[in-house]
């Protein structure tokens, strides 16, 4: 049965709100490392590798999930979500030592997978503007960071690291319940056919979408995880006093400034989506990536802040063409699969960026080398999507025979 209006706006609010919570913790956490050295007593380094297993698992996990979305029930993958990273953000909030950290942060990123392959496709299926409710969506996912980052530089400074995951955790627990109450109430249910149907892909463009989009993600993957990881300390560094006395008050505000302001063009970005050829979008957001990464090391103050702000902007603009381009590639029946693969690539295999940003500035002191090979990711993106397949017109119809005259 096709979605109504009505349960089309559920399912894009629900996904939007369950979006903006599978984006918080990472950063809460990124925040957090900055004062976990003298918790745990470890470096800065090694407080920023505890991640590293959660990252992975927020990739690899979601294949799984996505299939489970396919084969079981996305809305009961979707109840598993909500569930499962409240009670680990809890987890974490009283974890007693870096081991416990890390482990908690492995849970945050197995229950955290579920999102993006089964969420983004059971939005996609209910959606008659693919690209508008891509934007849409993306506002959250660009406010999860946003939001953590304020929120959790706040709380650490007033209440303790354990508060920054502790109080969103049983805000996710509440959320949870709530929406296991209206599955059982009906007010969402399955959807199993696409509200915008849409002609089967050739198979040829397929298989050279798929392969052309598998690096394509991987180096959009490495920029948005690296710099999620990065720059609470790049601006710790880079900032001064423009916010502040430097605290993780200050730093939490820059990166809420940097991931609302993303979030929010999402919604433009999805626009431009709907309107025009889905690999001139997704180009561009790359090309005007690459000035923007190449500067970012080089500025301090309020120039460093707008080109954060513009280089994240950018990457997770591209999201609404790239998830509309996959979508556009694949059948309905596997689209969960589709996404659960991606995320492999974009969350697991890109998640080592952050190893790599840890690797580089314990060897060289700083981000500079990082920063400069995002900018060569950027150029790769660039080169390689402009040979995606374009869009095919539509078949037009057979002429109606001409009628002799009599």
């Amino acid at each position: 049965m096709m979605p109504t209006p009505a349960e089309q706006r559920a399912v894009a609010w629900i996904a939007g709100i369950a979006h903006f919570f599978s984006h918080l913790f990472e950063p809460i956490f990124y925040v957090v490392a900055l004062v976990l050295p003298t918790v745990f007593d470890v470096s800065y380094e090694a407080a920023l590798t505890l991640i590293i297993v959660g990252k992975l698992l927020y990739g690899l996990a979601a294949p799984a999930a996505g299939w489970l979305g396919d084969r079981w029930s996305a809305t009961g993958m979707m109840a598993v979500f909500f569930l499962g990273l409240g009670v680990s953000g809890l987890w974490a909030g009283m974890a007693g030592s870096a081991t416990e950290m890390m482990l908690a942060l492995a849970a945050l990123g197995l229950f955290g997978s579920i999102y993006h392959p089964v969420g983004i496709a059971w939005l996609v299926r209910s959606a008659t503007s693919r690209g508008k409710a891509l934007g849409f969506n993306g506002i959250f996912g660009g406010l999860g960071p946003a939001v953590a980052g304020v929120t959790a530089g706040g709380l650490v400074e007033w209440l303790g690291w354990r508060a920054a995951f502790i109080i969103p955790s049983l805000v996710v627990l509440a959320l949870g319940v709530a929406f296991v109450i209206l599955m059982r109430r009906g007010v969402v249910r399955e959807t199993r056919h696409d509200a915008a149907p849409q002609p089967e892909p050739d198979r040829r463009d397929t298989v050279r979408a798929y392969t052309i989009l598998a690096l394509c993600m991987v180096c959009g993957g490495l920029i948005y995880q690296s710099t999620q990881s990065t720059l609470p300390k790049v601006f710790e560094e880079g900032l001064g006093g423009l916010l502040g006395d430097g605290g993780t008050l200050g730093v939490g505000t820059a990166v809420m400034i940097v991931y609302g302001v993303a979030g929010f063009m999402q919604l433009i970005c999805g626009h431009l989506a709907d309107r025009f050829p889905l690999k001139y979008v997704y180009v561009g957001m790359y090309l005007l990536q690459i000035p923007m990464l190449a500067m970012i090391l080089g500025l301090t103050g309020a120039p460093l802040l707008l080109a954060a702000v513009l280089a994240v902007t950018l990457n997770i603009g591209a999201l609404p063409a790239e998830n509309s381009l996959l979508a556009k590639f694949t059948p309905a029946r596997w689209r969960a699969t589709a996404y659960g693969l991606k995320f492999v690539l974009a969350f697991g295999v890109a998640g080592l960026g952050v190893q790599l940003a840890a690797w580089i500035r314990g060897t060289t002191g700083d981000f500079f080398w990082l920063y400069a090979l995002l900018a060569g990711a950027a150029l790769v993106v660039a080169v390689m999507g402009i040979r995606l397949p374009g869009d095919r017109p539509a078949p037009q119809p057979a002429p109606a025979p001409v009628q002799a005259a009599e």
